[in-house]
């Protein structure tokens, strides 16, 4: 409202950068609440970015549900999920003790187009794994890992 005020209006970077902030502040709802906001700015389209940083904001909430929710609604919105949405809504199910959905979000992304799982997919899913004491799960991940390269 402020940059309003001052008559310059707030574009795609400076609504990705109150995202990231609110996310760093623990302030998920808020973060959320920028994301919906921005869908009723002129001139204003809601990026893969804006959508990480939410769905970062949500892990770091360890609300996972919501950060799944967000994966569906990019997807709705035309806006391809990337790796880092994706290892943020992995890490957000382990943090939550829900490591069949981390798993079931890492081999998701074996299907979305111009997504490579990465050590910090697998990590994330191994973590997820540890902290439910899914060992063998964890070692299965961890060959997936190595035959991936």
């Amino acid at each position: 409202d402020e940059m309003r005020d001052n008559g310059v209006n707030p574009n795609v970077v400076s609504f990705n950068a109150a995202i990231s902030a609110c996310g760093k502040a623990g302030q998920w709802e808020k973060a959320i609440e920028v994301l919906q906001m921005m869908q009723y700015e002129k001139d204003v389209t809601r990026d893969v970015i804006s959508f990480s940083a939410a769905i970062s904001a949500c892990e770091k909430a360890g609300q996972w549900q919501t950060a799944l929710q967000l994966l569906d609604e990019m997807r709705d919105n035309g806006v391809n999920p990337n790796v880092v949405s994706f290892n943020a809504a992995i890490s957000a199910c382990g943090k939550a003790g829900q490591w069949e959905k981390a798993i079931e979000v890492l081999q998701m992304m074996q299907y979305e187009k111009d997504v490579t799982r990465d050590v910090i997919s697998f990590s994330a899913a191994i973590s997820a794994c540890e902290k439910a004491g899914q060992w063998q799960t964890a070692l299965q991940l961890l060959d997936e890992m190595r035959d991936n390269g």
